[in-house]
C-alpha cells in the first residue's frame, strides 16, 4: 500500500519543493507501516501458533535442561513446578506442561529440531526470542549454579536463537544480578550498598562510568523488551503474564536504586 507516500509526495509538491516533496514522501511512508499495521492486525491463529510453539517450547526444553546433567533432582522438579504454580495454569495446561517436560527429557529430544520449528513460528519476534532465552537461563540458575551440561544446552539454544557468545555471557550475569533484585525488600544499605550498587549496574548491562542518560536509556530498553503488554501482543501466553512482571519490576527496582545512589 503506497497511497501514504503518493498523497504526502504530492501535498510536499505543492507546498514547497522538491525538498518538501521528499520529506513528504518519508512521511508518508511512515503513514503506510503505521496504517498497514492496522489493517493487517496478527490474526488469531497466528496468535494461537505463536503461543503453543512458546509454551511448548519451554516446557519441552525445561524438561531437556533438568535431565542434561545425567538425572533430573527433586529441587529441578519443584523448580519446575513452581514455574507452573507462578504461571497460574488450569489443569489441562498443566498436564500439558509435565507432558511437555517428560518429553523433553527423553534421550531422543533434539533441540535443534525443536528450536528450529520455534523459529519457523515466532522468528520474527525478538522479544519473545530474548524472553525465551532470559526464562531457560533464569530457570537454570534457580539453584544458585549454572552446571556445564545446562550451560551447553542453553548456548545451542541462543545459538539458534541469533545471539552472540559474547551476549550469551552477559545475558547470564544480567539475570544473575536481576535476581538480587526480586521483591520489594532488596534495597541494601550500609556496607552492602557498595555491593548492591555494583549488581544494579550489571541488571541494566551497563557500567559505573556510563552517564545518566546512558543508564537511563539501557534501562529503557530493558522495560521495552520485558514489558508485559508487548510480550502478549507479540503472542506470548497469557499465562507467563505474571513473570515478565516480575523480570520488569527487577530491573525498574534496580534502575531506582542506580538512581538514588547517583543523587
Amino acid at each position: 500500500m503506497n497511497t501514504g507516500k503518493i498523497i504526502g509526495g504530492l501535498i510536499g509538491y505543492f507546498v514547497g519543493n522538491v525538498f518538501t516533496a521528499l520529506l513528504g514522501v518519508f512521511v508518508g511512508h511512515q503513514f503506510d507501516r503505521g496504517l498497514g499495521g492496522f489493517l493487517n492486525p496478527m490474526s488469531r491463529q497466528e496468535q494461537e501458533r505463536i503461543r503453543e510453539s512458546y509454551f511448548e517450547t519451554l516446557f519441552s526444553l525445561l524438561g531437556h535442561l533438568a535431565k542434561s546433567d545425567g538425572r533430573i533432582s527433586k529441587v529441578e522438579i519443584a523448580q519446575a513446578e513452581g514455574l507452573m504454580g507462578n504461571m497460574g495454569l488450569d489443569a489441562s495446561h498443566r498436564r500439558a506442561a509435565i507432558d511437555l517436560f517428560k518429553q523433553g527429557s527423553k534421550s531422543d529430544f533434539s533441540v535443534d529440531r525443536t528450536m528450529a520449528a520455534f523459529i519457523a513460528v515466532c522468528g520474527r519476534h525478538n522479544n519473545l526470542k530474548r524472553s525465551l532465552l532470559n526464562y531457560l537461563i533464569a530457570l537454570a540458575l534457580a539453584d544458585g549454579e549454572l552446571h556445564g551440561a545446562e550451560q551447553s544446552v542453553l548456548q545451542a539454544v541462543a545459538k539458534h536463537l541469533g545471539f552472540s557468545a559474547a551476549l550469551f555471557e552477559k545475558l547470564i550475569e544480567m539475570i544473575k544480578a536481576q535476581s538480587q533484585f526480586r521483591g520489594s525488600g532488596n534495597q541494601s544499605q550500609g556496607r552492602n550498598a557498595q555491593g548492591q550498587l555494583k549488581a544494579a549496574y550489571t541488571a541494566l548491562g551497563v557500567k559505573a562510568s556510563n552517564t545518566d542518560a546512558e543508564i537511563k536509556k539501557a534501562y529503557r530498553k530493558l522495560i521495552s523488551e520485558n514489558h508485559p503488554d508487548k510480550l502478549i501482543g507479540q503472542g506470548m501466553p497469557e499465562d507467563m503474564v505474571k513473570l515478565a512482571t516480575e523480570r520488569t519490576q527487577e530491573i525498574q527496582t534496580a534502575y531506582e536504586f542506580i538512581v538514588a545512589e547517583r543523587k
